[in-house]
């Protein structure tokens, strides 16, 4: 019987690094760092390229070595990688109950009129189904 290798939880900065490939695409380092560097200033070069080593090493990222400036890309599709991530945090959190997480998320005051209408309008399309 074969198991499939589990891919490891994202720290929280690695997951800001895997958003930034999520939309960069296959990126160098130096690509990862500028598009970084709007949001955190203060983060190095050297601090990316060592965290981009980490997570592939972890087989968060895949990495393409034939260029001289190695090409990292993300091992998962966010979706796919969201929705495991969200799966735990339901059972951890919410003992398993995805309504419990959905009512604290409704009742939090974080979610906005505009996200309110939408999930409204998708209840009603998945209702009709």
């Amino acid at each position: 019987m074969t198991r499939s290798r589990r891919i490891p939880k994202p720290t929280p900065a690695e997951l800001d690094l895997l958003r930034a490939l999520w939309q960069l695409g296959p990126a160098t380092v130096k690509q990862v760092h500028e598009a970084q560097q709007r949001e955190r200033p203060d983060l190095t070069y050297a601090t990316v390229l060592r965290l981009l080593q980490v997570m592939h090493g972890k087989g968060l990222l895949s990495r393409d070595e034939s260029q001289r400036s190695h090409v990292y890309a993300a091992a998962q599709r966010q979706g796919s990688l969201q929705e495991k991530l969200l799966g735990d945090m339901i059972h951890k959190v919410f003992a398993g109950s995805a309504r419990d997480l959905v009512m604290a998320a409704l009742r939090s005051g974080t979610v906005s009129d505009d996200e309110r209408d939408e999930i409204q309008r998708f209840l009603e399309e998945t209702r009709h189904d």
